[in-house]
């Protein structure tokens, strides 16, 4: 068996455990936005022990010397940059190496011909992923060195983050100033699905129950099956006509060993990968493109005997809502309307090995990468994830056995739901939301379903050209909770549900938000109204969780603006409650429902003025009554990415400019003016 070393996502290849040079690379594309390579070394429980546990380039050596950032280089249309992973220095407590990037001046889908590769120090390629899917992203978690029985492997993993460098570091455990989302606990794994037993040879798939609202659907042409047998490493060629559109390639090998298929392109070279399995009497089935004007190809790689059939999609199982078995890949059909699935996986003889599910519309068989990924994951799992109405074919790649069921959404009647102020449902969709009171704002009260998804509920906002807003985040805001919508007044409102189960949006009349008067405490996401002049606002956490907890200022106009946030952590902060020439605002406390709080409003007197000197730590507010004047910004961060964020603040407290974003000799304005950071500063004037 020849080395497999060019893998696709969620794929694994053995490597050498030796001292390896790793590059992330791109084509040289003028105007094509830069990428920056790292590293982050991962104990057992999947997170950093420290934050010199992450190597980037301004961090470019690991204290055990196991990995070093050595730098960028160009040549042949090509941009890289370097990482040197020396796997048998990497520390017992080590259980994995990431290998990530991050966009700068765009989004990954901007970025031409991004991969990762491996290579020994005498130049061979020893594993090479290129990325194929990548869109709105500006990080990217490319692949990981992962230890597994005494030696070493690399996976292609191509996990992506639309909230950066920031986000994707925050998940595995170092501290930023504006905290990306804490996990949330992924629910017990499946107990294993019994394994069919293998089919000794072809037959006709049983029928499976559709649901009752399916209706036929034909997902390409017939044509008369094509099957060949062979043992060992081999060439099929397909040479009967085939229509056109994807076709059903079925594998079978039998016993132990290695099962890979690739096709081949016009220069009878290696294009995609079909197969790369060990299962013992392997079984499985995948969509390929044919090609046009010219045979379809088909190189394998085998250990045993191996029979390889290429069919009409006819063939596929029907998905409905009874639960549907298998084992290893498959290729599915679902013809049923939007829906729940229930997925599980008991991962392979070791509980562990990968799972992908991904979804494409029928009208869109023309192009297989146009999918949608909705599971992408190891080790054993169960998961609930949305289907969108078919016709859909489910592409599955699995080391193991699963088992599938669809539950259909009950139907959503927008005009009961207008009536009564009270939208319900399950699973992701977008509703509109009628306001009672046009021209004037509205509190939401929400209750979403868990839905173990790892940051919670995603809510966006759409405006009429579909862009999205983030509106609400499970582990920010909590399961249940208040928030105030039409901000602006607008009629109506439409919003974006999604990793979400059972859900209920109630709209309430804006006077049911209680009057801030005094100090108050509570649990979980709430809005107050502040009726008077601008004041400081202390916030401080109540409970022992580490859970996001922050306050914002919010005006009948719709703008809004950050008041404070305690970065996780329990030290008290205080921040400015800015009131427009009406008078009033609305406070806006963001918390899960676990999380409690105590707010404690304070009048400007008690503002420190900056004489000398003023510390603090974490978000504070400072008065200079003096002229503009040269000041000494210094600040201890609390985490790599966390930076001293210095505003200025008008006389009713509304940020109107940021004024440094680093520490040094700033000239600061005379007037208020806010911190925000999660770190310790000062502020001393020259003199």
């Amino acid at each position: 068996m020849c080395p497999m070393t060019h893998i696709t996502k969620g794929a694994n290849t053995l490597v050498p455990a030796t001292a390896l040079r790793v590059a992330v690379g791109r084509q040289d594309v003028p105007g094509a936005p830069v990428v920056d390579a790292s590293a982050l070394l991962l104990d057992a429980a999947g997170k950093v022990r420290g934050d010199t546990d992450f190597v980037f380039y301004n961090q470019p050596a690991h204290p055990s010397g196991a990995v070093r950032h050595a730098g960028r280089a160009d040549g042949g249309g090509q941009l890289a940059e370097w990482l040197e992973v020396d796997l048998p220095r990497v520390e017992p407590a080590v259980q994995r190496v990431l290998i990530a990037g991050s966009c700068d001046g765009g989004v990954f889908g901007q970025v031409p011909g991004l991969y990762v590769q491996a290579l020994t120090p005498e130049g061979g390629v020893v594993a090479h992923y290129a990325v194929t899917d990548a869109s709105s992203e500006t990080a990217f978690v490319l692949g990981e060195f992962y230890r597994r029985n005494g030696e070493w492997k690399f996976r292609a993993v191509g996990q992506g983050y639309d909230s950066g460098l920031a986000g994707l570091a925050t998940d595995f455990g170092i501290a930023v100033e504006e905290p990306a989302p804490v996990p949330i606990p992924v629910p017990a794994p499946a107990a294993p699905v019994p394994a069919p037993a293998p089919a000794p040879a072809p037959a006709v798939p049983a029928p499976v129950p559709a649901p009752v609202d399916a209706v036929p659907h034909a997902f390409g042409p017939e044509f008369p099956p094509y099957t060949q047998r062979g043992h060992g490493n081999g060439v099929v060629s397909v040479d009967v006509p085939l229509p056109p559109g994807p076709v059903v390639v079925e594998a079978w090998h039998e016993g132990d060993g290695y099962f890979g298929m690739h096709t081949l392109g016009r220069r009878n070279k290696d294009e995609d990968l079909v197969y790369n399995s060990t299962l013992r009497d392997f079984r499985g089935r995948a969509l390929v493109q044919p090609p046009q004007n010219r045979p379809l190809r088909l190189r394998v790689e085998a250990d045993n005997d191996w029979t390889v059939l290429v069919q009409p999609l006819s063939v596929l199982r029907r998905l409905g809502t009874a639960p549907l078995t298998g084992y290893g890949p498959e290729v599915v059909a679902y013809t049923g309307t939007a829906a729940d699935l229930d997925v599980d996986f008991a991962g392979d003889e070791d509980g562990q090995g990968y799972f992908g599910l991904k979804s494409l519309d029928a009208d869109r068989l023309h192009d297989l990468d146009d999918n949608d990924l909705l599971v992408n994951d190891t080790d054993r799992l169960r998961q609930t994830v949305p289907l969108p109405d078919g016709p859909l074919v489910l592409m599955l790649e699995a080391d193991g056995p699963w088992q599938l069921a669809a539950r259909p959404l009950p139907v959503f009647d927008q005009t009961a739901a207008q009536a009564a102020g009270v939208y319900t449902g399950r699973g992701g969709k977008t509703v509109t939301l009628v306001n009672p009171a046009p021209g004037r704002p509205a509190l939401l009260e929400y209750a979403f379903g868990d839905t173990g998804a790892l940051f919670g509920h995603q809510v966006r906002l759409l405006d009429e050209y579909d862009d999205e807003e983030e509106f609400l985040q499970g582990n920010r805001h909590g399961n249940h909770g208040r928030t105030v919508l039409f901000r602006a007044g607008e009629p109506q409102v439409r919003l974006k549900l999604a990793d979400v189960g059972d859900w209920t949006l109630r709209l309430l009349p804006i006077e049911q938000a209680p009057a801030l008067t005094g100090p108050a405490e509570g649990r979980g996401s709430t809005v107050f109204r502040h009726d008077g002049p601008p004041m400081l606002l202390g916030l401080r956490r109540t409970t022992s969780d580490e859970g996001e907890l922050s306050t914002r200022t919010v005006q009948a106009d719709g703008q809004t603006r950050i008041s404070a946030d305690t970065a996780g952590r329990r030290r008290p902060v205080v921040g400015p409650v800015w009131v427009s020439p009406a008078g009033y605002c609305y406070v806006q406390v963001s918390a899960p429902e676990e999380t409690g709080w105590r707010l404690e409003p304070a009048d400007l007197a008690t503002v420190p003025v900056l004489g000398t000197l003023v510390e603090g730590q974490g978000y504070g507010v400072v008065r200079h009554t003096g002229p503009e004047a040269e000041v000494m910004v210094k600040h201890e961060p609390r985490g790599m990415l966390d930076l001293p964020v210095l505003w200025e603040l008008d006389e009713r407290l509304e940020p109107v400019r940021r004024i440094s974003t680093a520490s040094g000799l700033q000239r600061l304005p005379g007037g208020y003016l806010q911190m925000r950071t999660s770190g310790r500063w000062t502020l001393q004037a020259r003199g």
